[in-house]
């Protein structure tokens, strides 16, 4: 067989080099090559293929006595160009007529003397109509479509008479989409009913409304939206375009295009568009003309198309789409802390209260400083972070124990404090309680600069303070704790015990540990002192604390009190005077 087919190609070959030269030379200015005939039916949506660059002609003719008439095109998903034409002959064509081809009905017209008169012209991607008034002395009427930019398809839909078809859903007098309300996750859109489905009963559901969602553009037709939903699917399942096959005669395949132009077959698919309608992805489908659009994104822009689609016939109308950008997320504020600022952070049992953010820039050139937290309750879990220009620098969780977190070589820092735990603070004292509560603090924090510091400060090893049994006397007792190296004020206080409360004894009797100095009456403090020792071992204070009452319980407190950091407190210490000396 392959070797038959040689002279044939051949044969071919050469007549498709010579051919066009005779032809040029035989065939009038205006015979147009032989291809088939396309006829637009009355009545019926045609789907029509456009390739790239290549005029596609429809031809019609009107019944007689036919007054008016509407042609509508719709694109697909590109612009196109198409035009509107009536030809008119003069006298019928001649039969006598040597043809050199044989031709169809249309090009025999073409070939006889008459005009043609363009009736209208348009270029875009979206509906277009010609309503008019027929043309009595037209022979035939042309339609030719074009697509410059790639190929595509249109559809085309001939009515003879004057009116609305009724094929196509009618669209208001103000097609546009209104945006109602914008959030962070949803979008409510409403538009004025279509004519269509309101004029109907309520049994007949031949209608609805179909609202369609993306993040690229609005679409002029559905079918567009159906292309980009396709090209979506196809490159999420990894399916590439099919290559063409190789021909072995190249050059008789482009004679073969260039002077059949064959076109795949003009296809009328109403019923395929209707099925078409069951596979779209609608974000709200109905007879409803508002619609509330969920589970978007945040700070995301969004496009909305509405169209009406006529489920018995295949066709869809469009409304004018719109597009909206949803709220972003609600950020917690970012409280900048000053210098030396003791702060008392509040908490709120769960959602976005169970966190809060700060902001610090330390002075000077060092860009050093020093964080101070402690916790107000021995059951409260508390996290904080420290980040620098979105880089994690330390997370710690937070307790009754004062820490200290040193930062250095970054001009600002983000301090973020995440409750974990319910707060179950045990302060049992009624006088203690109720001076928490006043001030509804979780978390004790303070930030500073630190200009000539290389470090965290020295802690005393222990924060336990003793009292001397033989230097107790009935109106004075004797303390004695641990210092540190560095010279620090060292402050006592003092708190008169109830009779109740003197019997309870233990953690009953003690002051809460996130109660500092500054929440302290002036009448409780005894005495303040300067205190340093070079040597860590023997760095050992002592206070005697006169003016007390005879066989009265008393608790006491120290607190080292530095300049940079929070007031460090000792461990409470409950001490009760003699009865008798």
């Amino acid at each position: 067989m392959a070797l038959s087919w040689c002279p044939f190609a051949t044969l071919m070959v050469v007549w498709g080099s010579l051919t066009p030269q005779v032809h040029s030379a035989l065939a009038p200015e205006n015979e147009v090559p032989l291809r088939p005939t396309t006829w637009l039916p009355e009545g019926k949506v045609m789907t029509v293929t456009l390739p790239k660059g290549r005029t596609r002609r429809l031809y019609f003719t009107l019944k007689k006595k036919t007054s008016a008439m509407s042609v509508t095109v719709s694109p697909c998903s590109l612009p196109i160009e198409w035009s509107l034409a009536a030809r008119t002959l003069k006298d019928k064509p001649l039969k006598n007529l040597q043809w050199s081809t044989k031709k169809s009905t249309p090009e025999v017209w073409w070939r006889g003397p008459g005009t043609e008169e363009k009736i209208h012209s348009f270029t875009g991607d979206t509906v277009d109509a010609y309503n008019g008034p027929s043309h009595l002395s037209a022979s035939i009427y042309v339609v030719r479509l074009r697509s410059k930019l790639q190929s595509t398809r249109a559809t085309v839909f001939l009515h003879e008479g004057q009116g609305p078809s009724g094929i196509f859903p009618r669209l208001p007098a103000d097609p546009r989409v209104h945006t109602l309300g914008v959030g962070m996750t949803s979008v409510t859109l409403s538009w004025q009913p279509s004519a269509s489905i309101t004029s109907l009963p309520k049994a007949k559901n031949s209608y609805d409304y179909c609202v369609l969602v993306n993040s690229l553009q609005n679409y002029p037709s559905l079918c567009a939206a159906q292309e980009r939903e396709k090209g979506e699917k196809n490159r999420s399942q990894g399916k590439k375009e099919k290559k063409r096959q190789a021909t072995p005669w190249p050059i008789l395949k482009e004679w073969w295009w260039e002077q059949w132009e064959s076109y795949p077959e003009s296809q009328s698919l109403p019923s395929s568009l209707a099925d078409d309608f069951d596979n779209l992805q609608c974000a709200c489908q109905g007879t409803e003309n508002v619609c509330t659009v969920s589970e978007l994104l945040p700070d995301t822009s969004y496009y909305f198309d509405v169209f009406v689609l006529d489920k018995v016939n295949g066709t869809s109308a469009a409304y004018k789409g719109t597009s909206a950008r949803t709220h972003e997320e609600a950020r917690a504020a970012v409280v900048p802390l000053r210098e030396g600022e003791l702060r008392w952070v509040t908490f709120q049992d769960g959602g976005s209260d169970s966190q809060q953010f700060f902001s610090f820039r330390p002075r000077g050139w060092q860009q050093s400083g020093l964080l101070t937290l402690q916790s107000c309750g021995e059951g409260e879990k508390t996290k904080v972070t420290v980040s620098s220009k979105g880089r994690v620098l330390t997370t710690q969780g937070v307790e009754a124990e004062l820490i200290h977190i040193w930062l250095q070589g970054n001009p600002s820092y983000l301090i973020h404090l995440q409750q974990e735990g319910p707060e179950t603070s045990k302060v049992t004292s009624v006088k203690d309680a109720a001076r928490l509560a006043a001030l509804k603090a979780s978390v004790k924090m303070q930030v500073s600069s630190a200009y000539h510091r290389r470090g965290v400060p020295s802690l005393p090893s222990t924060l336990q303070i003793k009292s001397f049994n033989r230097l107790r006397g009935c109106n004075s007792v004797t303390l004695a704790w641990m210092g540190t190296e560095e010279r620090s004020l060292y402050c006592v206080y003092r708190r008169k015990l109830s009779g109740f409360d003197a019997e309870a004894g233990g953690v009953s009797a003690l002051t809460a540990p996130c109660l500092g100095p500054e929440s302290r009456s002036d009448t409780e403090r005894v005495l303040c002192k300067y205190f340093q020792e070079l040597n860590p071992r023997r760095a050992v204070t002592t206070a005697v604390i006169g003016g007390l009452e005879p066989g009265v319980a008393y608790v006491f407190d120290v607190y080292l009190m530095r300049r940079w950091g929070i007031p460090i407190k000792y461990a409470s210490k409950m001490v009760k005077t003699r009865k008798e000396c």
